[in-house]
């Protein structure tokens, strides 16, 4: 488990290649209590995984460049046995298939209410 300063404070490992979409995203969920941890790809995201830590929830995107949601997640399952839950964010149609074809706990689909993601977050945090 990722090391915070708050001992009760829940962590979020965040994987979005959209520079803005992560900073304002990391903004909302630090202002509800949330130490966030932000990667702009998979590679990047297995590199903090390594370095801090497990942490409660991961919000995945699944079209980024280097290391797309896909194989981040296989290499995810290979390494920690899915040791957290994953919902993915995305704009495709197929969502609810790709959320189940990579084993996530859910999805929500872009662009998205953030009471809404709150609402999932808090219902599949560990």
């Amino acid at each position: 488990m990722i090391k915070t300063k708050d001992s009760t404070s829940k962590i979020i490992l965040i994987v979005e290649d959209d520079s803005n979409i992560l900073f304002a995203l990391s903004l909302f969920l630090e202002g509800e209590g949330y130490t966030v941890f932000g990667a702009e790809n998979g590679l990047v995201a297995l590199h903090l995984l390594r370095e801090h830590g497990m942490p409660h929830l991961i919000l995945l995107d699944m079209v980024m460049p280097v290391m797309d949601g896909w194989a981040f997640a296989q290499e995810f399952s290979a390494l920690y046995n899915d040791q957290a839950p994953i919902i993915i964010t995305t704009g495709a149609a197929d969502a609810e298939q790709r959320a189940r074809d990579i084993g996530a706990a859910s999805w929500i689909g872009k662009p998205y209410d953030l009471d809404d993601l709150l609402k999932m977050i808090q219902k599949y945090e560990r």
